[in-house]
């Protein structure tokens, strides 16, 4: 059974700079995930809202990033073989979230 993951981070960017972290830094984001991080990544934006899924370990995971004007939210759904870890992804992926999205 997949298990879904929900990451809610809060900033003070606005929608177009968190957006615009997110396209650059989505890859980083990945990097949060077992074996390294995305192979075939796909995604695409409709508004403030990115599509994505990929391969990871040779799993597909699949999931949507909304941009919103003070937070920021991720929902992942992973497939069985890495729902095992889910916590640990959770909290990888919260904690290099938080640093994308640092105001500097």
């Amino acid at each position: 059974m997949t298990q879904p993951i929900t990451v809610n981070i809060p900033h003070s960017l606005g929608t177009a700079e968190a957006k615009r972290r997110i396209e650059r830094g989505f890859g980083e984001l990945g990097g949060s995930l077992p074996g390294g991080g995305f192979a075939q990544l796909k995604q695409s934006w409709s508004g403030d809202t990115m599509s994505f899924s990929a391969q990871v370990m040779g799993q597909s995971v699949s999931g949507a990033i909304d941009v919103l004007d003070s937070a920021v939210n991720l929902k992942l759904i992973l497939p069985p073989f890495l729902a095992m870890i889910a916590g640990k992804i959770k909290g990888k992926i919260e904690q290099k979230g938080t640093l994308l999205l640092e105001k500097k």
